[in-house]
Order: structure tokens, then C-alpha cells, then sequence
């Protein structure tokens, strides 16, 4: 029976484990520390914290991994295998070395296109096509490490970036439990990634949600399905944030920038290409709201 350790963080990680918990012996899980969220700042447990106690599985949190107690614990349960998905660390050369089979990253999109921190957003930012799960073998750069498996999904027009990780997510549950057989047994050979096709999706902060209106309409709204939920996409109305939720194009040629108007009963915006049409969006300590009904509230919104 091989012994594994998972180590992950946010949702996406959730089925993942789940999966991986169901079919393999996992001794111990890795997770990020409780950070305060929300506006009132609370205590807040990452979701595979939240798992990892309903299944029973010892779990450490440190602050980094390189804190003697977390690399004592980590030999202590003396992993065949180290599973990583999304866990938000860097893991270093002695962490790397641990296990005898190595560690292995489930990585949300086609490397390697997209390595870093946000290939999620940055697929939908970029008006790709599709993108999908890479199942790597982990070496010491970010997201370089040789592929053992992937498998592509569609990106539609509809998908935000909180649609689309769930999908990715299943995705990604799927295709590790289909790799970890032959990766066992020593049939799967690792294939080395191009690094002359490498491209990098940056972490991405909550200043870029911030919408110019100087850019075409179609791609304020790649923006804002890219940034939905977090950090998500926002402009200003009456010296308060108001935040963008869900939007459409209307090819319309605009003779000014950013100027709000009302088109077919709905707020909207001009661009130099094109009209970004509201259909959901959420004043300041306001629920969400479409773009009818908040008009049906809203003062000077034209102009």
C-alpha cells in the first residue's frame, strides 16, 4: 500500500482529495494556515482544512515549509508520494527529495502554457479557446517539471473563472486517478515541456480588477469573467465601487470612452470598440442586481 500526502488549499483542491482519499491511503495533509476573510475579518479555515477533518486525516498547517516541525511531521509520515493542487507554496529541494516516488502538481491548464499563479484567469483573460489539466512530475522551477498526462476542456462564453475551476477541478480528480497506475508501476514516462512555448500567468491583485474603458468592450469583458469571483471587476459611480458582475457586447462604434448609457433598458458603457453592456452588477453594501432593476433605483446614471 503506498503511503501519500496530499498538500493543497482552496476548492479547487477539494475534489482532488476527495478522489484521491477514497482510492489511496492518505496519511497526512498539508494545508495553508486560517486567515482572516470577509469584512469582519474572521478566522477563516482554507476548504481543505475543512475536508481533511471530516475525513479524519492528520493535517499540519505551517507558515512555510521550510519550519523544522513541518518537515519533522512530513518525515514522520514517510510518503511514497507527495500529491500537490493549488497548495500556494513553493516546494523546496529537501521537500522534493522526501518521498521515493517523487511529487506530483495538478496544474489548471496546458503546459506549458500558462505556469504560474493564475492560468485559470489568465486562459479566459487571453480569449482562448480551451485549456485543461497537466498532471506534472514536480522539479525545482514554477510549473517546469515533465508532463505525465493531460487532458483539454472548451472554454465557452459563458465560463467565468469560478465556473471554469470547478470544471477543472472534476477535471483534475479524474485525470490523477487515471495517472497514478502506470506512474506506479514505472509504464508512464514522463515527457519533458517545451520551454520555448512556456508562457506565465501572473498572481493577480485586487488593483487589477479596475476596469479601463479605454479597452475594447470584448476584452472588459473577458476581464470581468476572468475576475469573477476574485478579485473581481469593479469601476466607480458616485465616488463608491460598483462592481461588475456579468456583461455583453454590442458592436457598436462609440465617439467616446467610458461615458455610462442606457441601451435596451440596460446600463452600459462605451469603448472605443464596442458597447459593455451591464447585466448584473452590485453597488456599494448592496446585493447583487441586474442591470434593470438597478436602474429602476439609480439617479443620473447617463452620462
Amino acid at each position: 500500500m503506498y503511503r501519500l500526502v496530499f498538500m493543497g488549499s482552496p476548492e479547487f483542491a477539494l475534489p482532488v482529495l476527495r478522489l484521491l482519499a477514497g482510492q489511496y491511503s492518505v496519511v497526512g495533509i498539508v494545508t495553508q494556515p486560517d486567515r482572516p476573510a470577509g469584512r469582519g475579518r474572521v478566522l477563516t479555515p482554507p476548504p481543505v482544512k475543512i475536508v481533511a477533518q471530516e475525513l479524519a486525516i492528520p493535517f499540519i498547517q505551517p507558515r512555510r515549509l521550510r519550519e523544522p516541525e513541518a518537515m519533522q511531521q512530513l518525515s514522520y509520515w514517510a510518503p511514497d508520494l507527495i500529491v500537490v493542487a493549488a497548495f500556494g507554496q513553493i516546494l523546496r529541494p529537501d521537500v522534493l527529495e522526501l518521498p521515493r516516488l517523487g511529487c506530483i502538481n495538478i496544474h489548471a491548464s496546458l503546459l506549458p502554457r500558462w505556469r504560474g499563479a493564475a492560468p485559470i484567469q489568465a486562459a479566459i483573460l487571453n480569449g482562448e479557446a480551451e485549456t485543461g489539466i497537466s498532471v506534472i512530475k514536480i522539479d525545482p522551477g514554477i510549473d517546469t517539471g515533465p508532463i505525465l498526462s493531460q487532458s483539454a476542456i472548451e472554454i465557452s462564453g459563458e465560463d467565468t473563472a469560478g465556473t471554469l475551476q470547478a470544471k477543472l477541478s472534476r477535471l483534475g480528480a479524474d485525470l490523477l486517478i487515471r495517472t497514478l497506475p502506470p506512474y506506479f508501476d514505472g509504464t508512464l514516462r514522463p515527457q519533458p515541456q517545451d520551454d520555448s512555448l512556456a508562457t506565465y500567468a501572473p498572481m493577480i491583485k485586487k488593483e487589477d480588477g479596475l476596469l479601463d474603458f479605454n479597452l475594447p468592450a470584448f476584452d472588459l469583458e473577458r476581464r470581468i469573467r476572468a475576475y469573477n469571483p476574485r478579485p473581481g471587476a469593479y469601476t466607480y459611480w458616485k465616488s463608491q465601487i460598483l462592481k461588475i458582475h456579468r456583461t455583453h457586447v454590442v458592436d457598436l462604434t462609440a465617439n467616446s470612452v467610458g461615458i455610462k448609457i442606457i441601451h435596451q433598458g440596460l446600463p452600459a458603457f462605451t469603448t472605443p470598440i464596442g458597447l459593455l453592456v451591464v447585466d448584473e452588477l452590485q453597488p456599494a453594501g448592496k446585493p447583487i442586481l441586474s442591470g434593470k432593476a438597478f436602474l429602476q433605483g439609480a439617479r443620473n446614471w447617463e452620462g
